[in-house]
């Protein structure tokens, strides 16, 4: 590959990559530093004179992935050095970067990842059919046919393939049908968040760059809207140089190409992956050096802006209103002729698939409170209650769980608006109206978080669900206001994003060569804070501004909608709610408990090292997706450090299921122990669950038990070894005893040999439960009360009937830990297919719980007797 690269990549193309990007750059400093100046004006005017509006009633989150990840698990990567699928560990933290590991131990060691993709201006796609289709358009003339290209030989039928059009591209396989829905997901989650465009916490930077691209490319003649703004200024910088860079580059290296067709294009993914990267380097060190110079000129600038406020506002309402005088008349045809017949039909097309994914959002959140409410009323503890509030708290940055919301805006269609407004694609407006869906639902939960917080003192049981029930329902109603005005501002905005470089491109012609005689009515010193340009862009916005505003008032009254007026909070309307605003965020594992699980119980040593505290950081890292799991596997997936994938044709199918290295992880996962498929299939037929009720109740809480008993596991191996050897002198003494007797009968002889043999059995189990009691695994543990009980039962008699006893109550023992072994991986399909099972779980559990201490009782006052 770098022999590949150096060879098209020589000096003198190198040289034509660095003069363009030199070239771009140097446009887009200038017009940087203009709109510097402007934005700040316009920020300081802003403090000064103050914004009216809306201002939302739900609370906001600071800081809503504190300590949290995303997601993690094991998947088969395909790698570009040696052309094989490896099994990879991925990672991905709260900065939506998506890490990938040799595998899982290289990440809890707190190792460098292999590589780190930022998904910025990707797409996901889930067929090697969508995948051949865009990448017949990176070479012109080169076709690739679906099925006859081998171009790539995914391992499994479920593809999941990262596309971008300058960038590198990433492919994985997943095992099941299932894995593939979740990492897809997951990664247009991802996308989703790095296209999210730049922090508005940067009231002046932002728009000054933001402003400066824009006049960029309209100078350039693309006026509408454009897909590739996404990401960091850097890249988008890039994707900015590669939009005329590219066509050039691949003008010079095609023809020179060698190989068949699909080596042909594999070789320029990888060549156009190196030249974005030369680029995006150039563009980021350009890019800080005009910032730093811009934030370098700053105080003098804010110290004439305060002196002159006035004269600058003054200055400026004059030539905007000479501006007017121009502009108006041409705009407002316009307007009348091509824009006023398009607007309703084009608000509907955006208020449908909005509307139906934000009455989603308020239906799952009130699904998850209601489910909440029922597993509480029926085991209606505080510690319970952290629990789930721990589960919801992220219910916003779950993106399984969300997935039924951000479905509802793929189906946005704006047909004919790509030829006529300039539109390149809808994905724009559905990933932005997908991010405030998100929002909406973080500021909901989080204030339901604060309001039950503060009510929760004194609450038990029916008190509890009364709590959360009115805490439901005020937070409910604040959403249905919060969301009303953000659908209304959004569609606002998605509507000015279509008219206005429309309308801006019409008028450009006939009024950009009268604009410059109006910059001669600016005083030399407001002319810094004044331009033309941007005052010619704000006639126009105003001028359709008044035909927006209206057309969404309009469909405000419509009920389907469900919009209403505008809620105007004062700050001292709800005094409560806004003090506890301010309140730190609420940890709920820890404050109620439930939050032992995420340490492994590993106390680092007095000698810790600086990675082996990091890892011991990520490694309690709480993540908002849970690992993957796979149920009943009898065929395992390798951990070890980047083993080969077999062949295609040795590729299990969906019934046959690989266990991943996330799994590992999880304590209630059942993991197959060493032997043959036939093995596995002849236990799981052996361990047929109970069908009796009542003998269900009692095996529940025999497992209850055992599993408290394991808790002391070294003090029971202790009393395994003293009992083993109490045994082995009274056997010996019991053979010496027989030995005398001379006048025994033939059937006792007969029976000390089964006693013997039997005996011989217990000792070789017992030995091997010893073996095998340090072995890292989520397996079910036999109990351990269940050997020492039959070997109390053996020391103190040699009856045949309590031997039979004895060993049936270990293989009753062993069905009921098999039996209770469910997958509790905590992962809902948005149809939360196993909501019901583990609501009956829990009813049952409440409903047995003085069932299953009597039965504890009676087993200890048993083995007492004994």
């Amino acid at each position: 590959m770098g022999d590949l690269i150096s060879t098209h990549l020589d000096e003198g193309k190198r040289e034509v990559i660095t003069a363009r990007t030199g070239e771009l750059m140097g446009d887009f400093g200038r017009l940087y530093e203009q709109q510097y100046a402007v934005a700040l004006f316009n920020q300081m005017r802003y403090d000064v004179e103050g914004g009216g509006g809306p201002q939302p009633q739900l609370l906001h989150r600071k800081v809503p992935l504190k300590n949290k990840s995303i997601f993690s698990g094991a998947l088969f990567q395909y790698l570009e050095e040696n052309k094989k699928w490896r099994n990879r560990f991925l990672f991905i933290p709260d900065s939506y970067n998506i890490n990938y590991y040799d595998n899982k131990q290289a990440h809890d060691r707190g190792l460098h990842p292999k590589g780190t993709i930022n998904c910025a201006g990707y797409r996901v796609l889930t067929s090697m059919e969508e995948y051949l289709e865009l990448l017949n358009t990176s070479l012109p003339g080169i076709k690739a046919k679906v099925g006859s290209s081998p171009f790539l030989k995914c391992a499994t039928t479920f593809p999941l393939i990262l596309w971008h059009p300058y960038a590198r591209h990433y492919y994985f396989c997943m095992v099941t049908e299932k894995e593939q829905q979740k990492w897809n997901a997951v990664f247009q989650d991802c996308v989703r968040h790095t296209n999210n465009g730049l922090p508005e916490e940067c009231k002046v930077q932002t728009p000054a760059f933001t402003d400066a691209v824009r006049l960029y490319r309209q100078a350039h003649g693309h006026y509408g809207t454009w897909d590739m703004m996404c990401g960091t200024p850097p890249q988008i910088l890039a994707n900015l140089v590669m939009e005329t860079l590219l066509p050039e580059m691949r003008d010079l290296i095609t023809p020179k190409l060698k190989g068949k067709m699909h080596e042909r294009q594999r070789s320029w993914m990888l060549i156009s992956d190196a030249v974005y990267g030369l680029v995006q380097s150039q563009a980021q060190a350009q890019y800080e050096a005009v910032v730093q110079s811009c934030e370098a000129g700053r105080p003098p600038l804010e110290t004439i802006i305060r002196t002159d406020m006035d004269q600058i506002i003054t200055s400026k309402e004059h030539v905007t209103s000479k501006i007017r005088a121009l502009v108006l008349p041409k705009a407002e045809k316009l307007l009348k002729v091509s824009i006023e017949p398009y607007i309703s039909s084009i608000l509907e097309a955006l208020m449908e698939p909005t509307s139906r994914g934000f009455f989603e959002v308020r239906d799952l959140f009130f699904r998850e409170l209601v489910d909440m409410s029922k597993n509480l009323l029926n085991d209606g503890n505080k510690e319970k209650l952290g629990e789930h509030m721990e589960k919801i708290s992220m219910l916003a940055f779950h993106p399984v769980k969300m997935q039924s919301c951000y479905e509802m805006m793929e189906t946005l269609s704006l047909e004919g608006l790509q030829q006529r407004f300039d539109v390149s694609s809808p994905s724009v407006f559905v990933q932005r109206a997908q991010i405030l869906m998100r929002e909406q639902m973080d500021d909901a939960v989080y204030t339901f978080e604060q309001l039950l917080h503060q009510s929760l003192e004194g609450q038990e049981g029916e008190d509890l669900c009364k709590s959360i029930q009115r805490c439901q329902d005020r937070v409910i109603k604040k959403f249905d206001y919060d969301s009303s005005t953000v659908r209304k501002k959004f569609f606002r905005e998605a509507l000015l994003q279509i008219f206005i470089p429309y309308m801006l491109k019409q008028l450009s012609p006939s009024c950009s060569a009268e604009l410059p005689r109006f910059q001669e009515l600016i005083f030399e010193d407001f002319s810094r804070f004044i331009l033309v340009e941007n005052i010619f862009e704000e006639v126009v916005l105003h001028t359709v501004m008044k035909d927006i505003m209206m057309a969404v008032k309009e469909a405000a009254v419509q009920r389907r909608h469900n919009l209403y007026r505008d809620s105007i909070v004062l700050t001292n309307s709800d005094p409560n709610l806004l003090l506890l605003g301010e309140n730190p965020p609420i940890d709920w594992a820890e404050e109620y408990g439930g939050g032992q699980e995420e340490v492994d119980g590993e106390s680092a040593g007095d000698g810790e090292s600086a990675g082996d505290h990091e890892a011991q950081k990520r490694r309690r890292m709480k993540q908002v997706v849970s690992m993957i799991q796979l149920e009943g596997a009898p065929s395992v997936l390798p951990n070890e450090s980047c083993l080969e994938v077999p062949g295609v044709e040795n590729i299990p199918e969906e019934t046959t299921e690989v266990r991943s290295d996330a799994s590992l992880s999880q304590k209630s996962e059942k993991q197959v122990p060493n032997g043959t498929k036939e093995d596995v299939n002849r236990n799981a037929v052996e361990e047929k669950p109970p069908t009796n009720r009542s003998t269900l109740k009692e095996e529940e809480s025999t497992t209850e038990k055992s599993l408290q008993e394991t808790e002391s596991k070294s003090a029971i191996d202790c009393a395994i070894q003293e009992i083993k050897n109490a045994v082995q002198e009274e056997e010996h003494e019991l053979r010496t005893q027989k030995a005398v007797e001379s006048s025994s009968s033939k059937e006792e002889s007969a029976a000390e040999e089964e006693d013997s043999a039997h005996y011989c059995q217990e000792e070789a189990r017992l030995n091997q439960a010893d073996a095998n009691k340090d072995t890292p695994s989520s397996t079910e543990q036999k109990p351990l009360d269940s050997p020492i009980r039959e070997v109390e039962v053996m020391s103190a008699s040699e009856q045949q009937e309590n031997r039979i006893t004895a060993s049936t109550q270990d293989s009753h023992v062993e069905k009921t830990m098999a039996s209770s072994q469910h997958d509790d991986s905590g992962f809902q399909l948005a149809a939360n297919e196993a909501e019901g099972e583990e609501h009956q779980t829990a009813k049952e559990e409440c409903s047995d719980s003085e069932t299953g201490e009597d039965t504890g009782k009676g087993e200890s006052a048993h083995m007492d007797h004994q």
